[in-house]
């Protein structure tokens, strides 16, 4: 039996929905998600099960659905608020950062043109985590093409016909060389693999940590446990799948080579001088490489 979750989130004034859709238009082949003019349909997994979420932006607020095939009647309507208020970035604190940086000699120019960027998030932590090692050290062209290969790999499709974005079930379910291939390194299928391991036996509850976040330095030293995550992948994907804003992206080439522009730096801006320049935004550095990043382009990021 079908179910479905529904709510309206009042959305904060110069809220930016543009953002959001950008981020989830990224590939253009659209077979996990659709998004036109205003809204957006994503499949996901949820509790297990293929669903399919569609967020229709309106002047001043959202409208949110959840369509589940099948599962258990059960009371989620909290979490669904919880998971689109994530996705949306409306949890971040962007106002107290563009008041307390908003008049900065080098970063104003870019709050001043982009009042209102928040850094849209994935579905969940396990998505947010699965993109930051499929994207490790290659284009973001070459990143969608290969998380593309990875949702037709799993083949978990909506009664709607989406594709859903695998969890870690789905994942561990494939064996390495079903994910090899499908174009991913060994590195990379064996990190994956590991992940999902993992999440299923409980030794990194992701979900559990979107309800009861146990602090950006603990989380952060369990995923830097697992063999293939460095502190790039780390700090990226607790900004992507918690909405954590302090992660110093220092060693992101686009933030550097953002960063060399916004400086008018001659030679190009090493790892060392991105994460000194980035200390001045701490509790919200994430937050101001988003900034670097949407100076060039909506797929930088």
């Amino acid at each position: 039996m079908a179910h479905r979750y529904s709510l309206t989130l009042p959305l904060p004034p110069g809220y930016r929905p543009a953002d959001i859709l950008a981020f989830h238009r990224r590939d253009p082949q659209q077979l996990a998600e659709q998004v036109g003019e205003s809204c957006l349909k994503k499949g996901i997994v949820w509790q297990g099960v293929p669903a399919c979420l569609s967020v229709h932006f309106s002047p001043g607020q959202a409208e949110a659905h959840l369509d589940l095939d099948g599962g258990q009647e059960d009371d989620e309507a909290q979490g669904f608020a919880a998971l689109v208020r994530r996705m949306l970035g409306l949890t971040q604190e962007v106002e107290a950062f563009e008041q307390r940086h908003g008049e900065h000699p080098q970063l104003g120019q870019l709050i001043a043109r982009q009042r209102g960027l928040r850094v849209p998030a994935a579905a969940s932590p396990f998505e947010a985590l699965s993109w930051a090692i499929t994207g490790q050290q290659i284009s973001v062209h070459a990143a969608v093409s290969l998380r593309r290969k990875l949702i037709l790999a799993a083949d978990l499709r909506h009664s709607s016909g989406l594709l859903c974005y695998p969890e870690a079930p789905q994942v561990l379910a494939l064996p390495e060389e079903a994910l090899r291939q499908a174009g991913f390194s060994r590195t990379k299928a064996s990190t994956l693999h590991t992940l999902a391991r993992q999440v299923c036996g409980g030794d990194l509850p992701l979900e559990a940590w979107t309800r009861d976040f146990p602090g950006a330095e603990i989380l952060r030293q369990q995923l830097l446990a697992v063999r293939g995550i460095g502190p790039w992948t780390a700090d990226y994907a607790l900004l992507r799948g918690f909405g954590w804003l302090d992660g110093s992206l220092h060693g992101d080439a686009a933030v550097r080579r953002g960063l060399q522009t916004l400086l008018g730096a001659p030679d190009k801006i090493d790892e060392h001088a991105a994460r000194t320049w980035l200390t001045q935004f701490s509790p919200w550095r994430a937050l101001a490489c988003a900034h670097i990043w949407a100076a060039q382009s909506s797929l930088a990021y």
